[in-house]
């Protein structure tokens, strides 16, 4: 029996071309498995082989999507896979975008089954769980040894033609369709276990989550804003000319601090911003379009506020994990409060 054919698509990085700064390069196509791919080739074992591996660079997929779906189309058209594979992308918001779209292309036009893979909080798992089977990864490439072999089962068994089970069985995101499946033991059997886990603080799943809403209190309005110190953070990634900190354009892991004592307007030669999830002609025209310096100062001077903090916080919120936002947030907070600062102003793009 011959073995069934794939071809997987992976972005820059993880082709070994390089790192954000060969995020702009075109698709193009190699024979064979490369980086993860070879994980996968592993997992397929004697039944399946990739065939080809497409590289494609995530700012250049992104910017350029119409184009970028038709290249890598014609790209897989060639080889005529049994089913696509794109990434995983784990929690990289770029990635996981165009592995969602170009997935959805590929089933769509080609009429190939596809499989990907990425971290449940990558904005290209809300965008296209419900439209491709998308495998259920951790938010980082540590994951990759556990990631690999689920996408290879679930792949060999579109390109077999197997029924595919609900989502906790092949270990996809749910996409809104339920299928029934026998349990190996009663409901009763396993809500007393859940519950026992539960009391001696064990690990469990839940058969029914809950939505997690995180509601927080505000807080007393400023009585005399007139007297107050205000500070601005964004997430629209406003920073020096030259981004000296190289925060990341997406899924960000990091975020800047940066001095605009004497500073009353943030101009083209001397801001710009490092985010990848926007149009940024109008921000790097104008970088108080996103960061208002200028007004700040106004109000400063006109005693609408008592003054503009010193120093100002920066990132961006593109793609960036949830536990991410909220790491930066602890400690931006704890540095202002301990700088006295009475009231943020947080903007975005």
């Amino acid at each position: 029996m011959s073995k069934y054919k794939l071809v997987h698509y992976i972005n820059q990085f993880y082709g070994g071309i390089g790192g954000e700064e060969k995020a702009d390069i075109p698709a193009e196509k190699r024979a064979g498995a490369i980086g993860p791919g070879l994980a996968l080739n592993q997992a397929f074992g004697d039944e399946a082989e990739i065939v080809s591996t497409i590289i494609c660079g995530d700012s250049w997929f992104n910017e350029n999507l119409e184009e970028a779906k038709k290249t890598v189309l014609e790209m897989v058209r060639e080889d005529q896979p049994d089913v696509f594979i794109a990434g995983p992308a784990f929690n990289a918001g770029r990635y996981g975008v165009a592995c969602g779209a170009i997935s959805e292309a590929v089933k769509n036009e080609l009429g190939i089954p596809v499989v990907t893979g990425m971290y449940i909080e990558n904005p290209g798992a809300d965008m296209y769980r419900e439209k491709v089977y998308i495998i259920e990864t951790k938010n980082s490439a540590a994951d990759m040894r556990k990631a690999a072999p689920k996408m290879a089962k679930l792949a060999l068994k579109l390109a077999k033609g197997e029924e595919i089970g609900a989502s906790a069985e092949d270990n996809y995101l749910p996409n809104g369709i339920r299928k029934n499946f026998f349990e190996k033991k009663r409901g009763s059997e396993r809500a007393v276990e859940m519950l026992l886990a539960k009391i001696n603080g064990k690990a469990y799943t839940t058969e029914y989550p809950m939505p997690d809403f995180d509601r927080v209190d505000p807080q007393p309005a400023i009585k005399d804003l007139s007297k107050a110190t205000v500070a601005l953070v964004t997430s629209g990634g406003i920073v020096p000319k030259g981004n000296p900190d190289r925060i990341e354009s997406s899924s960000a892991t990091k975020f800047g601090e940066y001095d605009i004592t004497g500073v009353e307007d943030l101009t083209a030669e001397t801001y710009e911003t490092a985010h990848g999830g926007y149009d940024p002609v109008y921000a790097n025209q104008d970088a108080d379009r996103v960061l208002p310096v200028d007004v700040m100062r106004e109000f400063e001077r006109e005693g609408i506020i008592g003054k503009l903090h010193n120093k100002f916080y920066t990132t961006t919120g593109n793609g960036t994990a949830v536990a991410s936002a909220k790491k930066f947030a602890e400690e931006i907070a704890r540095r202002l409060i301990a700088d006295g600062v009475d009231a943020i102003l947080l903007t975005s793009t």
